[in-house]
């Protein structure tokens, strides 16, 4: 008995249907967030901000 529990505990072929809901679930949320971040205001601006002090400097 004990060693049929093991080897069914031990044996992992991948991950199971649940495993990959999950893990689509959390990708589409993470890349829900970083669309949303990018097509902000706010690292447009930034960037705008870090090219235009670069091209304003004198050497």
């Amino acid at each position: 008995m004990n060693a049929r529990l093991m080897r069914v505990v031990s044996e992992d072929a991948g991950m199971s249907t649940v495993e990959y809901a999950i893990g689509t679930i959390a990708a589409a949320a993470f890349g829900a967030v970083l669309y949303t971040v990018v097509t902000g205001e706010s690292i447009p601006d930034a960037l705008t901000g870090i090219i235009e002090k670069a091209l304003n400097t004198s050497v």
